[in-house]
């Protein structure tokens, strides 16, 4: 069975960013990762990285000509997000607009993630 969506979408500005730090590294990741950790006041941090080899059980998002490798246990937290990428005066980096987030801290460092409804997705054959 596949699914009729992808656990997460990538916005065009975020992969624009993915294609420039995989260009940068002259190791030739495959990719980047997107994880969660426990952590922060608000209990749960995203957590981003490199990929170099695939681990069994990710989900591997191709969208906009990048990959991006869901962790297995973050993917019910992950499911119906938009990730994308912002600059402004005082930071620039990842976003996510997660329709399972519950809560985040003020300084928006950390959330509080609830598992996805999976009655909210329909699946396909």
């Amino acid at each position: 069975m596949t699914s009729a969506f992808q656990v997460l979408s990538v916005t065009d500005e975020a992969a624009q960013h993915i294609h420039a730090l995989l260009d940068a590294n002259e190791e030739h990741p495959l990719g980047i990762r997107v994880s969660i950790k426990t952590g922060g006041c608000a209990g749960m941090e995203y957590e981003l990285g490199l990929v170099s080899e695939v681990k069994a059980g990710d989900d591997v998002v191709e969208d906009k000509g990048v990959k991006v490798f869901v962790d297995p246990a973050a993917t019910l937290y992950l499911l119906g997000t938009e990730m994308g990428f912002e600059t402004t005066k005082f930071r620039s980096g990842f976003i996510f607009k997660n329709p399972n987030e519950v809560s985040a801290c003020g300084c928006g460092e950390s959330v509080e993630l609830l598992p996805a409804d999976l009655s909210k997705f329909a699946l396909k054959n």
